[in-house]
């Protein structure tokens, strides 16, 4: 089984234009069943060191419909993965083993997993101390693990999931004080 090599780069400001570009075809593709198009993931914190990989969400009214987009996913590089381990998602990835893009589709009724991602995001985009300490991370992890992609994801996830329970708590919180 060939693996990925892990690379953890500086932030590039390109990175939220390439999301809008390929948001936009995305976008057409869903047509009237897109509700919206979210950037996740590292490349969606300005600052923050990532694999140079965009993570896109968009929030679709049915999810079983994507699944009739494969083919034009197909012509713009995508290969769908169904999906892939979580129930209730549609995975689509681009570029083979150097990936340049990956859409994890949800439909509004997955409101957790698009609670959870969208928390995680903007709690690293206000907390910049949080984003540092995880692009350290990262990188320590990258620099120990550079050939073996599943070690480098089994190093973040504890920290990863504690950040998300601190995340969703802070989301929680903020939406609570803004209706006081």
């Amino acid at each position: 089984m060939r693996t990925w090599r892990v690379l953890v780069v500086d932030y590039n400001r390109k990175w939220p234009a390439m999301f809008q570009a390929e948001a936009d075809k995305i976008a057409r593709i869903l047509g009237d069943n897109l509700v919206a198009i979210h950037h996740i993931g590292s490349t969606s914190v300005p600052g923050l060191r990532a694999k140079p990989i965009i993570d896109m969400m968009p929030v679709v009214k049915d999810i079983t419909l994507v699944d009739k987009c494969n083919p034009q996913m197909a012509a713009l590089g995508y290969e769908a993965m169904g999906e892939f381990g979580l129930p209730g998602r549609r995975y689509f990835r681009k570029g083979g083993h150097e990936r340049t893009h990956h859409v994890h589709c949800y439909s509004l009724s997955s409101s957790d997993e698009i609670e959870r991602h969208l928390a995680f995001r903007d709690y690293l985009r206000t907390h910049p101390d949080v984003a540092r300490a995880y692009g350290e991370l990262k990188t320590r992890l990258a620099q120990e693990h550079p050939d073996d992609a599943a070690a480098y994801m089994d190093g973040k996830d504890a920290w990863v999931k504690k950040t998300e329970r601190e995340a969703l708590a802070w989301k929680r919180a903020t939406l609570e004080n803004s209706q006081l």
